[in-house]
């Protein structure tokens, strides 16, 4: 079958950058003098504030954060994780005399989004899981290598920073997580239309093990360390929060769930909110921190004691 035919030009001229922003809801931007405004990266969802500029009436957009940029083609593959000429057949319909019916129906890319990451189509070669980047926070090469976690030296978005393959349930990989190692920001990155809502980090190692106990921590290291230690159903939510697929990935394969978030007031907070939410579906334990402390912080036989103690499981 042939392909449809696109005219991008006509999409870039047609299509205004504010119909855009409004279909996405990008709407916490800020300023608005000779069409320029300023916000929080509705890409990479990074922490600065006004990282994101875009200037309506040019209809180009930049971000000095995560370093996205270009025009309204280029933003709506980076928030729907698509192709150019994907973006293109969806913008379509949005043309001058294009039926209504074209039109895409309205989406907004959120946290709560819940839609499949798609698996990558590429695996990134010459991971260095020697680096001392990691030998620094005690993961040894050993644990990197069987993570796929190592320093990156290739092209693109990821270069020069410790990458971490996420899988999803299926153990698909669908995304690299980008750590930086030399004080840059953003510390962590993440591809564009990532959702990581939708993941639950090691997830599908933890689910092929026989332990009916999950222990849930914070950040990657922290899983990399417990599962260093001998504790191999281990997952990490990239967070203090727990959304809607992971709670139902969690109650459908695990009889009880272990908390063991970061010793910090943010840890302590996300630990509540986490137990209220599985206490009704599955049998759940809190592990206790000492002010300020972090699982991957910890000594091995330190961490053991504090699982073998809250579970019951030995090694």
């Amino acid at each position: 079958m042939k392909s449809p035919a696109v005219n991008f030009a006509a999409i870039k001229q047609g299509v205004a950058m504010e119909a855009v922003l409004r279909h996405y809801q990008v709407d916490d931007l800020q300023g608005g003098r000779s069409g320029r405004y300023r916000g929080r990266c509705p890409i990479h969802q990074g922490e600065g504030r006004d990282a994101f500029h875009v200037d309506v009436r040019r209809k180009i957009f930049h971000c000095f954060s995560c370093g996205a940029g270009g025009d309204v083609l280029d933003l709506v593959a980076l928030l729907n994780q698509c192709t150019l000429r994907e973006a293109a057949l969806q913008l379509q319909g949005w043309l001058p005399g294009a039926a209504q019916r074209e039109r895409p129906p309205r989406q907004r890319v959120t946290k709560e989004n819940i839609c499949d990451n798609p698996p990558l189509r590429f695996t990134l070669r010459g991971v260095d899981s020697s680096d001392a980047y990691l030998a620094a926070r005690e993961i040894h090469e050993g644990t990197a290598a069987r993570f796929g976690v190592g320093f990156y030296r290739g092209p693109g978005l990821m270069s020069g920073r410790v990458v971490i393959p996420i899988h999803d349930e299926r153990g698909r990989l669908v995304a690299y997580a980008g750590r930086a190692v030399d004080g840059r920001n953003p510390r962590y990155r993440l591809p564009a239309g990532f959702r990581k809502s939708q993941v639950l980090f090691n997830f599908h190692r933890a689910a092929a093990t026989s332990s009916d106990t999950v222990l849930v921590v914070e950040g990657f290291f922290d899983c990399l360390r417990v599962s260093q230690a001998g504790f191999e159903s281990v997952v990490a939510l990239m967070g203090t929060e727990l959304y809607e697929h992971p709670v139902q990935l969690l109650r459908g394969r695990f009889r009880r769930v272990a908390l063991l978030l970061d010793g910090d007031a943010a840890g302590r907070l996300g630990r509540d909110r986490v137990a209220a939410r599985l206490r009704d579906l599955c049998e759940v334990c809190v592990i206790g921190l000492p002010e300020g402390r972090q699982p991957d912080q910890l000594p091995d036989s330190e961490l053991w004691q504090l699982i073998e103690s809250a579970t019951g499981c030995s090694r």
